[in-house]
């Protein structure tokens, strides 16, 4: 039966008016959630950085007077509202709190009206765009790109954790332009000869497998090392400076 069902354990999400709401549940005469809503509070806060606060609504059961039980949704609003400040969540400037004690439609069930409904708005994520996927939006068939920050394990195809977020700014460029079509192109440094252990294939062909473990479409993309054929910087190289910029990655636009 559903009378039996206990509820006040539960951190309930509902949808009302456009916005979203969450109720965090008291036990009789106390000011501060149970247990069990403490937990599901902290599980809702942790997914929910994204969020502003618009309103908080305090209620109680129908036992005791009218202006006691007003004065203990007051305290629930406030005690709710210092553990979403102390997560870190946003307020609306204009944010309401609103106690209505026991001067509400009741629930049969008292542990039901022991509690302070949260309303919030979602809050849509700034995005920022790197400077790579600037230059791959404006880029034009034909024109290479280099893919900034992208470092290697000496004498090795291994790409460094560092690098990570570079690769990434490949992958969303790829992801959010359907059409586009590219070849990765690795280059070396400081041989006076062709690439030997053909390091610069293997390095292109690395960054190749990233995108295609991504789900990138195989057809969009090649790759190909050109040694120290195609130097930024005559080799010998004078300085390290130097080197850093002939020991690259680029990405030749294909097709858009």
């Amino acid at each position: 039966m559903k009378s039996k069902i206990v509820i006040l354990f539960f951190l309930i999400s509902l949808k009302s008016l456009g916005q979203k709401q969450v109720e965090v549940f008291f036990d009789f005469n106390k000011d501060f959630p149970n247990p069990t809503s403490i937990l599901s509070l902290n599980e809702w806060i942790a997914k929910s950085k994204e969020v502003e606060i618009t309103k908080l609504l305090g209620f109680c059961d129908s036992i005791d007077t009218k202006n006691y039980n007003k004065l203990l949704a007051e305290r629930r609003i406030e005690s709710v509202r210092e553990l979403l400040e102390k997560s870190g969540l946003k307020f609306s400037r204009n944010l309401d709190k609103i106690a209505y004690g026991k001067d509400f439609k009741q629930s049969k069930i008292q542990a039901e009206n022991r509690k302070v409904t949260i309303f919030y708005s979602e809050i849509a994520p700034k995005i920022v765009e790197s400077e790579f996927t600037k230059q791959i939006r404006n880029s034009k068939v034909g024109e290479t790109v280099k893919l900034p920050n992208i470092y290697f394990f000496n004498n090795s195809a291994r790409i460094v954790p560092k690098s990570a977020s570079s690769l990434y700014d490949l992958l969303c460029a790829m992801q959010e332009n359907p059409k586009l079509k590219i070849e990765i192109q690795g280059h070396i440094c400081c041989q006076m000869v062709n690439d030997l252990n053909n390091i610069s294939t293997a390095r292109a062909r690395a960054i190749y497998n990233y995108l295609l473990r991504n789900k990138i479409d195989r057809k969009r993309m090649k790759f190909v090392g050109y040694g120290v054929l195609r130097p930024i910087h005559k080799i010998p190289e004078q300085n390290q400076a130097e080197e850093d910029e002939n020991r690259r990655v680029e990405i030749l636009i294909v097709e858009k």
